[in-house]
């Protein structure tokens, strides 16, 4: 049974990308299959005044409208004949997936270092209230309109990364010399985060008209702009221009983990920690290194958040942090992948509110039903993850003795 399970998992492993293509297309079908299931039973228990009847039970739900909704909704319903590309539902999408590709990324990162970095929601509550307050004072000296624009958004993301890349490096700083655990340290920053800015916020950048817990807003010129005639309405908190932004990103930081000498010893560090060392890596500062560059990127996150989406600072940071992992996992941490990763999230996310508006499905039952698509989706990328790296798979070759002949499968029939 341990040696067929470990040919199992040997095989996850080494499946070329067009088998966990399809692995994946197989197990969202499945996860199709099992949520149209609890759908529809889940409709024998609501109250409706029509509905499909099945042996005296009355069924509310019906799962194909749900689906529709779940993924044609997300994109502002293409079937139908007043569709327009760029419409409200598409522009949460991909404001949506421009957030969780820096997300995915932080988290990626730190895993192709050899890291957990759970502590990416943090260093995104950083980021995004370092990015509010910089854009906030340096608004006050830096001229409106065009100018403003050019200044405050690269200062803006600057002061992002900035803030997120320190509080990356704390953790990374106490695994590098003190050898405290990684995981255990992310996650309780990420509570220590949240605190500290609420008292930020408290002492000195509350807004004084707000009875709410957040910031002023920023100046309308400081937030990012629309491209011109392509871009979407700049009433839907999203702009073409970060999504470019967040594939350029996603684009170098693959170039540099394949085509730096950084992220060669990056990569070589997560998978040969002792030959990383043999060959002259620092391994310290390699950790530092890591989750400083890991929490930069979810500081930037939280500085689209913030230019983008929100125009301010509000103690209600959403999740992105912790969806940046379950994106990253999908992808296989591959830089790459995780824009198509965060597109299925973003996906997932908006469809949701369109189920809830076109439906009476409750949205906890939405929400089950989209936990579900990305627990079977991301299930073999997970345990390929963890078989890869805790498994030993060096394949065994033949060997063929002087006089003698190679004997197959040596390493199980010994």
């Amino acid at each position: 049974m341990k040696t067929r399970l470990k040919r199992l998992l040997r095989r996850l492993v080494h499946a070329s990308v067009l088998e966990r293509i399809a692995i994946s297309v197989a197990s969202l079908l499945a996860a199709i299959v099992v949520g149209g299931v609890l759908v529809f039973v889940s409709g024998a228990y609501a109250s409706c005044q029509a509905g499909l009847n099945v042996a005296g039970f009355t069924f509310c739900y019906n799962p194909m409208q749900v689906f529709y909704e779940l993924f044609f909704g997300a994109i502002g319903h293409p079937l139908e004949g007043d569709w327009a590309l760029r419409n409200y539902n598409l522009a949460e999408t991909l404001a949506q997936t421009t957030l969780l590709i820096f997300t995915g990324l932080s988290f990626a990162v730190a895993f192709r270092a050899g890291l957990f970095n759970i502590g990416t929601q943090g260093q995104l509550i950083m980021g995004s209230l370092a990015t509010a307050v910089t854009v906030l004072y340096a608004s006050v000296i830096v001229p409106s309109g065009f100018i403003g624009t050019v200044v405050l958004i690269p200062l803006g993301l600057l002061a992002g990364a900035v803030a997120g890349g320190l509080y990356g490096a704390i953790p990374g700083a106490l695994k590098a010399y003190a050898d405290a655990n990684e995981v255990i340290t992310t996650i309780m920053l990420n509570f220590v985060a949240g605190g500290v800015a609420a008292t930020l916020l408290a002492w000195q950048f509350q807004d004084p008209e707000s009875t709410n817990q957040q910031t002023e807003s920023i100046p309308a010129y400081a937030e990012i702009p629309n491209v011109p005639f392509l871009g979407f309405s700049g009433r839907w908190n999203f702009s073409l221009l970060a999504l470019a932004f967040a594939i350029v990103c996603m684009i170098g930081i693959a170039w540099m983990l394949s085509r730096t000498a950084f992220g060669y010893e990056l990569r070589t560090s997560g998978v040969q920690p002792e030959a990383a060392a043999y060959s002259g890596v620092d391994e310290k500062r390699m950790i530092v290194g890591a989750m400083t560059l890991s929490g930069a990127l979810g500081g930037i996150g939280g500085s689209l958040w913030v230019l983008m989406v929100q125009g301010e600072w509000i103690t209600s940071v959403p999740d992105l942090g912790f969806d940046g992992i379950a994106v990253s996992i999908l992808a296989g941490n591959s830089p790459l992948g995780i824009g198509a990763s965060a597109f299925l999230f973003g996906l997932l996310d908006s469809g949701s509110q369109s189920i809830s508006t076109a439906t009476d499905v409750p949205p906890e039952l939405v929400g089950i039903l989209s936990g579900l698509i990305i627990l079977f989706v991301a299930m073999p990328e997970f345990f390929r993850m963890i078989g890869g790296r805790y498994v030993d798979f060096e394949d065994v070759q033949p060997v063929q003795t002087d006089g003698g002949e190679p004997v197959e499968g040596g390493e199980d029939d010994a």
